[in-house]
């Protein structure tokens, strides 16, 4: 089932089933496990292990929920357009330009920091040089057809995948003490620094507060299935497999490091946590290999970002919430106004970001801090109504959400606690404000579009009757 069109400008089914099996797989893995892992070790130790699991089990019920909905009626605005079916038009608006916002200000991060580590590689030439050539070819990719970022993210998630499977089994060779020139090996560094849990409970809630956004990019798959022959069959088998990724690539990972070095070890943070333990391990040219995964992984980010973000605006506009122009397709079915909208708004960005006084990029990324956690509840939220509103029209579901409605009314609890949370934690308070505010203004946006437009439909209808 696709979305209602009404007319010719409709996407692509180019997706092949396996480019969305390696998009549901590796789409969650981010330079985040690679490097930013080793910041919610510091903060939290050897517990932040809890952090990771809570957060992981946020994800897996949270896609339960939306693959309910996804695969009951697959389409492209996933959970924009869930919302707007549940909770109202100015929830489909608010979350979808919300969403978007996100993913643009993803866009010239993730190039940044792919030119940053080609820089370091090649000197001659400037970071801007490289995050704009990157930007380009993955632009131009994406307009092309939704078949080229099948595979272009078909072989970046490859690229992680068989990194992570490496590091793993070179870590569990070490745990074991079969490493040769390994300086560490067994399990003593999970409590021997101050205890399993050096910093306290707190510590582990402000954890999983920096462990939350790594797993961003779970749901692409929701949309991204929207453009395959068989979006049912590709969302329920990407669900069903969200644990394992999750326990795999994740906890079992970060399981390693804490195990492998001293969670208060300076290079986890300066270094990244997969350079600093394969430098213990003895792993020659560690920050080369870590490096190059790395930027396959901001590379793909960078990708995904590009593909997610044209894709709501082309929902957004098809529901008339954006300009009519972005729901424009070319001939091989790819939203390209939607396209070059998303990439415009992302240089935008970064012209802030030279020009502006750097207090209004702070803000910028501030503001999509708490976009995640927003989108999750709006998520069970929209659940929480469709569920009740399809049993009582008598659907019969394949696919469910389990122990329907406790579950899905504790996740909400959930959330609404790690927010509270954030508002009393002062490194996070800043940017549950920013997307706060940023929220606000856009709800009050909706109401005043969707008013107006209200408003020149009953002068239409008024004028017809009178014509008559």
């Amino acid at each position: 089932m696709t979305p209602i069109q009404t007319n010719d400008d409709v996407l692509a089914q180019g997706l092949k089933p396996r480019h969305v099996r390696m998009l549901s797989i590796a789409g969650v893995i981010g330079a985040g496990l690679f490097v930013g892992s080793g910041h919610a070790i510091s903060e939290a130790g050897p517990a932040v292990l809890i952090a990771y699991a809570a957060a992981g089990a946020l994800v897996v019920l949270i896609m339960r929920m939306l693959a309910e909905m996804a695969v009951a009626s697959p389409d492209s605005g996933s959970f924009s357009t869930y919302a707007d079916k549940a909770l109202g038009r100015w929830a489909g608006f608010t979350i979808g330009w919300l969403y978007w916002w996100f993913w643009v200000l993803v866009i010239p991060l993730e190039a940044n920091a792919a030119g940053t580590i080609l820089h370091a590689w090649f000197p001659q030439v400037a970071i801007w040089q490289f995050t704009f050539a990157i930007t380009l070819i993955l632009t131009v990719t994406n307009l092309l057809s939704v078949k080229n970022y099948g595979e272009f993210e078909f072989w970046f998630a490859l690229i992680k995948i068989v990194a992570i499977i490496a590091f793993l089994c070179a870590a569990g060779i070490a745990v074991f003490g079969f490493m040769p020139n390994s300086t560490t090996s067994g399990l003593a560094h999970l409590y021997d620094t101050h205890g399993f849990m050096p910093n306290g409970l707190g510590a582990v809630m402000a954890a999983i507060l920096t462990t939350m956004f790594s797993f961003m990019g779970t749901e692409i798959v929701t949309i991204a299935a929207a453009e395959s022959k068989n979006p049912g069959k590709q969302i329920t088998q990407a669900t069903n497999s969200v644990i394992w990724r999750i326990a795999l690539f994740y906890l079992l990972s970060i399981f390693f490091v804490v195990a492998l070095v001293p969670w208060n070890s300076p290079g986890l943070v300066q270094q990244g946590s997969y350079q600093t333990v394969l430098q213990a391990m003895g792993i020659p040219h560690a920050k080369l290999i870590v490096d190059a995964v790395v930027l396959m992984a901001v590379c793909s980010c960078l990708n995904s970002a590009l593909y997610t973000s044209s894709r709501m605006l082309y929902s957004l506009s098809r529901r008339k919430d954006a300009p009519a122009a972005a729901s424009r397709t070319n001939r091989s079915g790819t939203p390209w106004v939607a396209v070059l909208l998303s990439t415009a708004a992302a240089f935008i960005a970064v012209i802030a970001n030279y020009l502006a006084p750097s207090v209004v990029f702070e803000f910028l990324l501030a503001s999509s801090g708490a976009i995640a956690l927003l989108v999750y509840l709006v998520i069970a939220a929209s659940h929480l109504v469709l569920r009740k509103k399809r049993e009582k029209a008598g659907d019969v579901l394949t696919y469910r959400m389990w122990l329907f409605p406790g579950l899905t009314w504790l996740t909400m609890l959930f959330i609404v606690t790690v927010l509270v949370v954030m508002l009393f934690n002062a490194q996070h308070r800043v940017e549950l404000l920013a997307t706060g505010a940023l929220t606000l203004l856009i709800i009050a946006t909706s109401l005043v579009l969707h008013r107006k437009s209200h408003r020149e439909r009953s002068v239409k209808l008024v004028r017809a009757h009178t014509s008559r």
